[in-house]
């Protein structure tokens, strides 16, 4: 018997958008056969990210290019930096302009020193957007492996 590899997809959406990522994220790891579970940050179980072979965290970004406090909340929840964490995050060139564009994204990849550049989608990822989900999960999954 096989065992399943388990991705965690935990993400934290008041709009909307980041959640259309993460299921966007979530239909692509089951079609590649994963084992998958969402958490929406600040609702639902405690985790326990040492019981996953990748983890997804997505967050928007908001006042100035800050972190929500739920996001800083779940890192600490996770107390420790494991180095399969991939970064994701939605915002709005319009507040504050590109050098402000998913920076709270950002942040946490580079505080997780993530092996994979963040994928920053502007608003919803529904349309043009979707290939870009689409290829930085492919871009993950084929780095995950060769670090595996």
């Amino acid at each position: 018997m096989v065992s399943k590899l388990k991705a965690l997809i935990a993400y934290l959406s008041y709009s909307g958008n980041t959640k259309e990522v993460a299921e966007l994220i979530e239909e692509q790891l089951l079609e590649e056969g994963f084992f998958v579970e969402k958490h929406r940050i600040g609702i639902d179980f405690p985790i326990r990210p040492e019981n996953y072979d990748l983890i997804f965290i997505g967050t928007f970004t908001w006042n100035k290019g800050a972190t929500p406090d739920e996001v800083k909340d779940f890192v600490l929840e996770i107390g420790y930096k494991p180095d399969n964490i991939a970064v994701f995050g939605t915002g709005e060139t319009q507040f504050g302009g590109d050098h402000l564009f998913c920076l709270a994204a950002v942040k946490l990849a580079k505080f997780y020193k993530s092996k994979w550049e963040p994928l920053k989608i502007e608003q919803s990822p529904r349309g043009s957007q979707e290939k870009y989900v689409k290829k930085w999960v492919e871009e993950v999954l084929q780095d995950a492996k060769r670090f595996a």
